[in-house]
This record gives C-alpha cells, structure tokens and sequence, in this order.
C-alpha cells in the first residue's frame, strides 16, 4: 500500500485540485465584450432578456435579477412580508446567507433538524418548531438535492405561511418531474462561480406572484417607484420613493455572461450526473463511506458531492481525514458549519446540541471536488486519493 502524503508519501497529484470552479469559454467572453462595446453597462436589455431566459427555463412566470444570491434571499424575505419578532424556519446547515436574511428584517431564524438521508430540512422539525410568531418557511436544496417540498408547502398551507425555496445549489434540478423555481411562493437562485451558471456575481428571484415580482423590482433599486426606462418613456424626471430598498441593482455585463453560461447548463448537470455516477460506483467499495442518497422521485442538479465517513470504520477523525486529503493535492472542503455554531449566531443565545442530525452529519462530512470541467483524470485522481487515504486509515 501506498504511503499518504501527509506520512512523507507522493501525492496523488501534483497540483491542488479546487473543489469547484467556473468554466468561461470564448462564447462568453463574446457575449460580455459586445455588452462594452454596447451603450449599457447596467439596468440595460441584457438585465430583461436573462431575466426571460431564466424564468423560459425554470417555467417561472416573473424573475427578478439582482447582484448576489444574499441580496435575492433579502429580497425574499422583505417581499414575504417577514417583519421585527417573526419567526422563520431554516435548517440548521446552510450557507449562512440562508438565515442572515432572515435577520436583515429584525426577525428570528427558528433552526430545524434535516432529514438522515439527503440533509434537507425535515418537515416533521419543521412542523415541531411552528409557534404563532412562524410567518415563513426556508427550504434549501442542500448540495442540489430538492427538499420535500410537498410536504413543506402541506405545512405552510396548514398554518398559513410563505415558503421561500433557496435554490443556490439546484438550477436545473427536477421535483416530482417539475423543475426547481416553480416549487414555492418564492425561490431564491444564486450564480456565484461554484454554481452551475455564473454572473460572477449574481442572484435571482422566481415567483408567479407578480405584485411580489413589481415589488421586488423596485426593492433592488432604492425604493423607486419607476426604473430609469420607465421616466425615459415618459419624458419625465420625476419618481418617488414608496419603501426603503437597496441598490441590489445586477450590471448588463453579468447578465450577458449568465445568458451564455445558461445555453450550457444542460450540458454541464449531465456532467456532474456522470460524475456523480462515477464516485457512486467507484466508492460503493469502501463500507467506510457514506455516499449521497437521491431519492426517488428527484434529479439532483449535483452542486456538491458530500460524503460522510461512517462511524466505527476509521481510527482518524474527519478533521484528520480532511488534512490527508488535502496533502494528497484534493480540494477537499466542508458545507457546512452548523449556523447556530457560529460565533455571532452564539451571541444571539443559540446553543450547541439541539440538532443531532445536522450536528452528527457535520462531524462527518466532506465536500469532494464536483464541476464539470473536471476531465476524466481528474475524477479518477479523487478517487484514488479517497481510497488510499480511506484504506490507510481503516479501522
């Protein structure tokens, strides 16, 4: 057997390979040139056609462009009409975006537990953690897998609540055969360069409510009422200020990237698919991993590829694990801390210990690189420094 890297060893490669990237070819390079060489650099035609572009694909009736996928979770939660000493339940493992925006309106995020299988919220935690002070609810798509979001929407119908699905991590992913972006009162998307389409940055709200979409519109921009085309129509300088918004504006030039980022997606989810596939094959001979479950009924957009080292199998800590993967020249990275661990979420009065399932998952996990740029090579490389590292460290 083959000495690990962090024990003196040769790594398996000989230069960091990054748990994910973006891909931008000449195409897209194209496409934001013309935006430079265009009268528009921002609030322009290429803000609109992404915006139809997105909600074509996701089958949305109305969406909304913004800069980041944080100010589209903002967005969100201000259109649901979240205000001071509401109550908003989010899972216990998210990006942290997922909950902050909950505390961007004054009001309180309530951590439920996730499901055992897939790390999505778990509707019955959910349905424990509803008082009278519960206005919302937030669903996200933990790694790219969709929550249950009929039994969520159940839930929130039962106790007259808006749901909000947070989607940054399943742009093209499927539900029961619909796609993600029509599966809630709204679904917050994010196109940072780890997501399967990028702006660079970039975010977007879908919703069929279109007075939320006309609010939301002028959320983005101050609080006005009017966008600079409308008072160009109307030969006018006037507008006015109806609500205290943001400058959540998204420029031209980003959106002409996603646009031709977006003509690739499919494209790309059939590549982290067989990505995907393969690491399932290939790792089904290590009893001492725990793979990812898809359920039955869902497509996965495969955001992240999580494994979790299964108890009594190893006699090295994940932390351990994670450090010999990393001298083995793997990105390895870890999604995500438990948000009421964090320090500013402790200073709130969140406490540790009230989510065994979130809490154990996190002691065991580990994020394996997964974009589809990654050529053949490289998902062979990850495969074999999982299991000369795994192997080394067997119980």
């Amino acid at each position: 057997m083959a000495t690990i890297a962090i024990e003196g060893g040769s790594p398996v490669r000989a230069t960091m390979l990054a748990y994910a990237r973006q891909i931008i070819d000449d195409d897209d390079r194209r496409a934001v040139d013309e935006v430079l060489r265009g009268d528009w650099l921002t609030t322009g035609p290429m803000v609109k056609a992404f915006e139809e572009a997105i909600s074509a694909y996701t089958t949305a009736p109305h969406a909304v462009a913004v800069n980041t996928g944080t100010a589209a979770l903002h967005a969100a939660v201000w259109a649901a009409g979240i205000r001071a000493d509401d109550e908003v339940i989010v899972p216990a493992i998210s990006f942290v975006a997922s909950a902050n925006c909950v505390l961007y309106m004054g009001a309180k995020p309530v951590f439920a537990d996730l499901s055992a299988d897939t790390l999505n919220i778990d509707p019955e935690d959910i349905e424990r953690k509803i008082t009278s002070k519960t206005k919302a609810i937030i669903a996200v798509d933990f790694a790219g897998h969709p929550a249950d979001h009929d039994a969520i929407s159940a839930i929130a119908k039962k106790h007259g609540l808006v749901t909000i699905s947070d989607a940054a991590h399943s742009l093209g992913g499927r539900y029961k055969g619909r796609k993600v972006g029509t599966l809630q009162d709204l679904t917050a998307l994010s196109f940072h360069p780890v997501k399967q389409v990028t702006t660079g940055e970039g975010g977007m709200i879908l919703t069929a409510d279109e007075t939320m979409s006309r609010r939301m519109r002028s959320f983005r921009h101050h609080g006005i009422d009017l966008d600079v085309h409308q008072r160009s129509k109307s030969q006018s300088w006037q507008y006015d200020v109806n609500t205290l918004g943001y400058n959540y504006r998204i420029p031209d030039i980003n959106c002409a990237l996603g646009l031709s980022q977006l003509s690739k997606l499919d494209r790309w989810l059939e590549r982290r698919e067989q990505i995907a596939q393969t690491y399932k094959t290939a790792f089904a001979q290590l009893p001492q991993l725990q793979l990812p479950t898809v359920r039955d009924d869902v497509s996965s957009a495969w955001h992240l590829y999580v494994i979790r080292l299964a108890p009594g199998r190893l006699t090295a800590s994940r932390d351990k694990i994670f450090e010999a993967l990393r001298a083995e020249n793997i990105g390895v990275n870890v999604h995500y801390i438990p948000i009421p661990w964090l320090s500013h979420y402790a200073s709130l009065g969140y406490t540790r210990g009230n989510w065994p399932v979130a809490e154990d998952a996190h002691s065991r996990m580990i994020s394996l690189p997964m974009f589809p740029g990654m050529s053949d090579t490289d998902v062979h490389d990850v495969i074999a420094a999982v299991t000369k590292v795994v192997n080394h460290y067997s119980a």
